[in-house]
């Protein structure tokens, strides 16, 4: 048997460009066809959660993930630590879009659109969750920018945004904010106002001085208002809407209204228009390279309304002394053309510091990785 034919074709096969470990084509093919900086890499962490959107991770190492049309909440398990999940757990359903999700002292806290619900000692219970404790019910029960992302601050409290009911209008407390409240419920009160829809936030482990994202509103074409990164380091701000956006731009409906922008707060950095960014992360850990190190990423969830896409990625804001000085995009390539593979929702800072990312669109959640 003449083997000379089969031993080319090997050759070939081997040097050809697609097969080259070498060749930045299969380079993107090992990271799904997302594009990084040099060293970072991405892979599936779990699949097959729909509707994918808030993480938050206990001390032991569940990963707890909330959801909006699906109404439920997952606990996700990765007992070998191998980085890939084990388990997924329901634990919750029939829930009124549970975004938010935050662990605090063995207890799960969920946020519905019009209340917080608390599951006590839930780890011991993942595969039979005990009756959740109502903490709140006297949010707003506007499902338009209704749903929630919720975080315990350095103050021990929870914070919880309430939005905007529309795309522009004016309404009283406590709309257009972000609140605040003990973990038993108690002590509500409004941290900050002039917000339209904050679905990620985060606080800057230096200063524990609260950063957050903001969605800006639509129809006033492709390029205007640019989505916001917002810095409120104090109780009592007030961040303009409905009357401006971005660096006290006005808004067309309120240009009359008589309004003094010295007495709002202007974007601390303005992001792209119409991107839908929604979680943002300090990165606080020691996998990626230092130039990382306490610096913002911000999952852009992406457009629906723009002639032309844009978002689908992740960026990166880096500050000094306290200031944002670069916008960037750290992660593409859920949008190619007009086509979209995934959507980016919420970040989360893993122990050994590698990096998760939620999308609903997919129902997955990525795992970012760096090494030399």
């Amino acid at each position: 048997m003449n083997f000379m034919p089969f031993i080319i074709s090997v050759i070939l096969f081997i040097y050809s460009p697609g097969c080259n470990p070498n060749n930045s084509q299969e380079g993107a093919a090992d990271n799904m066809g997302i594009t990084f900086p040099s060293g970072f890499h991405i892979g599936i962490f779990a699949d097959n959660i729909d509707g994918a959107r808030a993480m938050t991770i206990s001390p032991n190492g569940t990963l707890f993930v909330g959801s909006m049309g699906e109404g439920k909440v997952y606990a996700v398990m990765d007992t070998n630590r191998d980085y890939n999940a084990d388990e997924i757990i329901t634990i919750a359903s029939g829930l009124n879009s549970p975004n938010g999700v935050a662990f605090r002292n063995g207890s799960l806290y969920v946020a519905e659109i019009n209340r917080v619900l608390r599951f006590d000692n839930i780890e011991a219970n993942l595969y039979n969750a005990p009756q959740p404790v109502i903490i709140n019910n006297n949010f707003p029960s506007d499902a338009h920018h209704g749903w929630k992302f919720i975080r315990f601050g350095p103050d021990g409290k929870l914070y919880v945004p309430v939005g905007a009911p529309c795309n522009i209008c004016e309404r009283p407390d406590p709309y257009e904010s972000i609140t605040r409240m003990n973990p038993d419920g108690s002590g509500f009160e409004i941290y900050a106002r002039g917000i339209r829809n904050t679905v990620g936030f985060d606080w800057d482990p230096r200063t524990n001085e609260l950063w957050f994202t903001d969605n800006g509103r639509d129809m006033l074409g492709d390029d205007i208002p640019p989505d916001e990164l917002n810095h409120a380091p104090r109780k009592g701000m007030n961040f303009g809407f409905p009357y401006f956006y971005g660096k006290n731009i006005p808004n067309p409906e309120f240009a009359n209204a008589g309004k003094d922008p010295s007495n709002y707060t202007p974007t601390a950095q303005d992001l792209g228009p119409h991107v839908a960014s929604l979680g943002m992360r300090f990165y606080t850990g020691s996998m990626f390279p230092a130039e990382y190190k306490n610096q913002i990423f911000i999952a852009e969830h992406g457009s629906w309304n723009r002639s032309q896409k844009i978002g689908y990625r992740i960026t990166l804001v880096k500050l000094e002394n306290n200031e944002p000085v670069s916008y960037s995009v750290f992660a593409e390539g859920w949008l190619k053309g007009e086509s979209v593979s995934g959507r980016p929702v919420d970040l989360q800072i893993m122990s050994d510091g590698s990096m998760l990312v939620s999308d609903d669109y997919g129902g997955r959640i990525y795992r970012i990785s760096y090494s030399k």
